[in-house]
């Protein structure tokens, strides 16, 4: 049974904040410096951003809307909407005015608070449509020359202003959320027709905290580096409620790119990432083991070795034997060591999550004793619904269902769901709710996949993205894109073959590696397009798709490729914030291509 400490967001907070007030909640950097902020202090400015809602004239239950960056700000707004009693409705900063625009209309959103002067003219272009928006609110106090923007200097002061005036106010209206209040939207990225606004209950994330932590082991002595957008449920509960829920400290990243700096400098515990992370790390690992001496090729490939045969005695409950214990030291010395400095040297596990991460990777991070523990969610589960544990983490695996979750394998292979973090339902959207739960409470994830004897479930792939070709096979591409991704020439994969004769592939080659392979072999170019035309470039990715497709059936094996010259992006439309890629977007924009491909005629781009 779980033991449910909380049963609203807002009940968390202050009961968080008073146990550790002295302690470190937050850290970030500001002028070139490392601050911090107290969780005592923490309470106070939530207090007063709490305050400035009700000084607008916000009551519980209205919409408000955040677009912005990760900050300690984007926290704290969110624990003021949820004391509040408001609901927030979460926008990746990355979205276009005219995406933001849908949000904000379809959630009904009275105020928006904006990360910085960007957002804020984003905002500013779409206001005369924006009827229900009441104000807006730019956190680095930018200023824009229209009646409703303000700035957050000016929100704090009207916060003072609301406290002076109703002291006890917060704390009354704090205590008097239930359980089954509306705490957040998120509108899922979808990869096709308009996104829709999930619908989560103060219980929902509550619940999904509980049964994490029942799982895994987090502490207020864990620091968490915080860097995938806290717009999307996964970095929400376990990157921000999480840890915050046991006292432990959150650090923010200055920016993707200074993730590397940043865990040097703040040396975390603990990371949360998509797989996207691991496969760049990976790459930019092997391709320079690659580089390295044979002497020093050979030492690293042992110490691999020796981490991958301890863990795979872990896993069926059997400890190191004498000769493997002393190699494993030897390892730990000359190689393990090095790499886990590269992550600030302290971090005793990551989560991976978002989209299937693969096995070969997860393989090599846990034999380096990197440990990256593989879950499973979506937005509409709060999100999450498996994970592994670290004292049986299979890999290839997303783990088991939470202690307070069910999970059921249908007969055609879906995943299906049912407990305490299931989404009340999509917003304004009934038909689309009724598709996905059941009347007896089960929720449809969409996703195929199957579970073993100790109840570990191992994901094959997405239901809409099965493939099935000419010869009536079902195909899912993910084993195979998983494979691909793994080369040090290959940066993104997209599998496709639906009713043709055999699979191919959509490839986004690894260009750095592959251009310095090219000008060692003395091949000239002036743009990427006319790279891929080179035979001896075909000749490489001849090679890396053949000898990638060893061990799958005929049928799965991709017979077909091509190269394109830039990546899939999120600001092209190809990519979901979440960094998933948008199957219908790509097969169209490359439809010409792909035509070609399968009509056996060259390829111009």
């Amino acid at each position: 049974m779980i033991n449910y400490r909380y049963n609203t967001i807002a009940e968390m907070f202050l009961v968080i904040t008073e146990q550790y007030a002295q302690e470190t909640a937050y850290l970030y950097k500001e002028k070139g410096m490392w601050k911090n902020s107290s969780f005592g202090e923490v309470n106070q400015t939530v207090q007063l951003m709490s305050g400035g809602l009700r000084q607008m004239g916000l009551k519980k239950h209205d919409h408000i809307a955040i677009m912005a960056p990760n900050s300690r700000w984007w926290a704290m707004t969110d624990y003021a909407s949820a004391c509040s009693g408001t609901v927030l409705t979460t926008i990746y900063p990355t979205l276009t005015a005219k995406q933001a625009n849908w949000i904000i209309q379809h959630s009904e959103s009275k105020v928006v608070f904006c990360g910085d002067k960007k957002q804020g003219q984003k905002v500013l272009s779409i206001i005369e449509d924006l009827h229900k928006v009441e104000k807006v609110v730019t956190f680095d106090n930018s200023t824009f020359d229209h009646p409703k923007f303000l700035t957050l200097d000016d929100f704090i002061n009207n916060g003072k202003t609301r406290i002076k005036n109703y002291p006890d106010e917060f704390k009354d209206i704090a205590n008097s959320i239930k359980k089954d209040d509306l705490l957040t939207l998120i509108y899922t990225s979808g990869t096709t027709g308009e996104p829709k606004g999930v619908m989560l209950t103060h219980f929902n994330l509550c619940a999904n905290i509980e049964g994490t932590l029942d799982f895994i082991s987090i502490s207020k002595d864990d620091t968490l580096l915080s860097f995938l957008p806290l717009s999307h449920t996964f970095e929400r509960m376990a990157g921000h409620l999480l840890p915050f829920s046991v006292g432990a400290k959150i650090a923010y990243a200055e920016s993707i790119l200074k993730v590397s700096e940043n865990m040097l400098d703040i040396k975390p515990t603990l990371m949360v990432s998509v797989p996207r992370l691991y496969e760049k790390i990976y790459s930019k690992i092997m391709d320079k083991v690659s580089k390295s001496s044979f002497a020093k090729r050979a030492i690293f490939n042992w110490a691999i070795k020796q981490g991958k045969k301890s863990n795979l005695r872990k896993l069926k409950g059997k400890k190191p034997g004498p000769v493997l214990k002393n190699n494993l030291k030897l390892a730990q010395k000359l190689v393990f060591s090095a790499l886990q400095e590269k992550f600030g040297g302290k971090i005793r596990f990551f989560v991976s999550g978002g989209a299937p991460l693969s096995k070969e990777i997860n393989e090599f991070f846990n034999a380096a004793g990197l440990v990256i523990l593989e879950g499973y969610g979506l937005t509409e589960t709060s999100p999450v619904v498996t994970v592994n544990l670290l004292e049986k983490n299979k890999l290839g695996t997303i783990g088991k269902a939470l202690p307070n979750v069910e999970v059921k394998i249908e007969k055609d292979g879906e995943i299906i769901m049912s407990g305490p973090n299931r989404m009340v339902g999509y917003y304004k959207d009934e038909v689309a709710t009724k598709e996905c739960i059941e009347e007896n409470g089960w929720f449809h994830t969409g996703d195929i996949g199957v579970m073993d004897e100790d109840g570990y479930i191992t994901i094959t792939d997405r239901k809409k993205n099965i493939i099935v070709t000419a010869g009536g096979k079902n195909v899912a591409p993910a084993p195979m894109e998983n494979v691909l991704v793994s080369s040090k020439w290959v940066d993104q994969i997209l599998i496709i073959g639906d009713r043709q004769k055999y699979l191919a592939a959509l490839v986004v080659p690894a260009f750095p590696n592959l251009e310095e392979w090219a000008e060692e072999k003395g091949i000239v170019w002036k743009e990427k397009k006319e790279l891929l035309k080179n035979a001896e470039v075909k000749k490489l990715y001849d090679k890396i798709i053949f000898e990638s497709m060893e061990g799958f059936a005929q049928f799965e094996k991709v017979k077909k490729y091509i190269l394109l010259p830039q990546e899939f992006s999120i600001e092209s439309g190809e990519l979901t914030p979440s960094l998933k890629v948008k199957r219908s977007v790509v097969v169209t924009r490359y439809k010409k291509l792909i035509d070609d491909l399968y009509n056996n005629l060259d390829i111009e781009y």
